[in-house]
Order: C-alpha cells, then sequence, then structure tokens
C-alpha cells in the first residue's frame, strides 16, 4: 500500500488539534478547494477559514483515537477514523483528491457520533 501522502493526512489532524483554521487552509488546501458533504458545500479558501473557524470551535477539540481504514490513489486519499472532540467520539470519513500536493476536492461525512455520557 502506497503512503506517499500519509504526511498530508498527518498534518491535517494535528492542525486540527492545534485549533489553527487558517494553517489548516493556507498549508493543505488549493485557492480554488472545495469541501462538500451531504449538508455542506464550501468553496474557496476564505471561506473555507470560515467554516473550519466555526467547526474547531463546535467541537471544542478534536484528538485522533484511531485510523480505522486508509487508502490512496495517484492524486487522492481516503480514510474512516474515530476522533474524540469535547462532545463524544465520531466516527468519521473523509476523501480529499488532491493537485500539487493540496487538497482540492474534499469529501466528507460522519458515520457515528457517541456523545459524552452525563454523569
Amino acid at each position: 500500500m502506497s503512503e506517499k501522502f500519509k504526511a498530508l493526512y498527518e498534518r491535517q489532524l494535528a492542525i486540527l488539534a492545534e485549533k489553527d483554521h487558517v494553517r489548516l487552509i493556507d498549508e493543505n488546501y488549493t485557492a480554488d478547494a472545495q469541501l462538500l458533504g451531504y449538508t455542506t458545500h464550501i468553496v474557496g479558501a476564505d471561506a473555507l477559514k470560515e467554516y473550519f473557524k466555526g467547526y474547531i470551535a463546535h467541537l471544542g477539540y478534536l484528538k485522533l483515537i484511531s485510523t480505522d481504514k486508509y487508502a490512496e490513489g495517484n492524486d487522492s486519499i481516503m480514510f474512516e477514523a474515530h476522533v474524540e472532540t469535547a462532545g463524544g467520539i465520531a466516527h468519521v470519513y473523509d476523501v480529499f483528491v488532491l493537485r500539487d500536493g493540496r487538497i482540492s476536492h474534499h469529501f466528507t461525512g460522519l458515520l457515528s457520533f457517541t456523545p459524552n455520557s452525563q454523569s
């Protein structure tokens, strides 16, 4: 299995954990990048910065628990992961289509969410 884009994946997670939405977009996304989910379609670096600012604030924090599946194509990465957030544990999937080593298209979704138990 090729892992030539693994550093990008790891940088994505590290920057999200650092809560730095500006660095996330500046380092990992193209200027015309698109983020697409079932209820989301964001286009362009400025709009992505604004989106991720709110997304990171909503999560509270993000910590990788496990990368459950990971695959690369010639210009793409797809993965499933479990992450811990302030609200609970999320099982997520993402696909990054890359251009010149940066994300040009980011497809994302939530497979399941287990909220923190209330004591």
